[in-house]
């Protein structure tokens, strides 16, 4: 006798189900009750679900599908070589750029400092020979030994200057 996969399941699903009650029968056949220890009540052996459910046909495209999905193929994993060589030496140049980003920063800031240190002692010096003149020494020595006088007031002549550029003089007034 031939029988088919589903009488077989129900078959084996109703004979586990029968010694299941065979046992439960044979645990409590003495007196008809049953002693619960403690104060609460335990629940009795709860049904198990037997039943195995049915196994799913796959259809064979679907089965094609699924083995193309986890198999890739030669171009595919060049492209993807090709893709990963790419994103490296993009980070790579990124990172690079990076650092010589950093680094200039640091040589500006050192230039820049080294610059100021520079200006603050040219200004010192400037400063120290500014108040190292000494004006009344000068106007001795102009008037004295070198023979200046002020000049008087036919002397001073005023003049106009109406474009941008510079005037030369070329022969001196006496």
């Amino acid at each position: 006798m031939v029988r088919s996969r589903r009488n077989e399941r129900h078959t084996a699903y109703d004979d586990r189900q029968a010694a299941y009650e065979r046992r439960i029968n044979a645990r409590y056949a003495g007196n008809g009750s049953i002693y619960v220890y403690g104060d609460t009540a335990r629940e009795l052996e709860p049904e198990r679900q037997w039943e195995v459910e049915p196994r799913k046909h796959v259809q064979p495209a679907v089965r094609k599908n699924r083995e193309r999905a986890h198999h890739m193929s030669a171009g595919y994993v060049l492209f993807l070589a090709a893709a990963l060589c790419t994103a490296a030496f993009v980070l790579v140049n990124y990172i690079q750029m990076q650092a010589d980003l950093t680094n200039l920063t640091r040589s500006t800031a050192v230039k820049a400092s080294e610059l100021n240190s520079l200006r603050d002692a040219n200004n010192e010096k400037y400063n120290r020979i500014i108040n190292s003149i000494d004006l009344e020494e000068i106007k001795r020595i102009a008037i004295g030994e070198l023979g200046m006088t002020y000049a008087q007031e036919g002397q001073i002549i005023l003049y106009d200057n109406e474009g941008d550029d510079y005037m030369r003089q070329v022969q001196g007034t006496k």
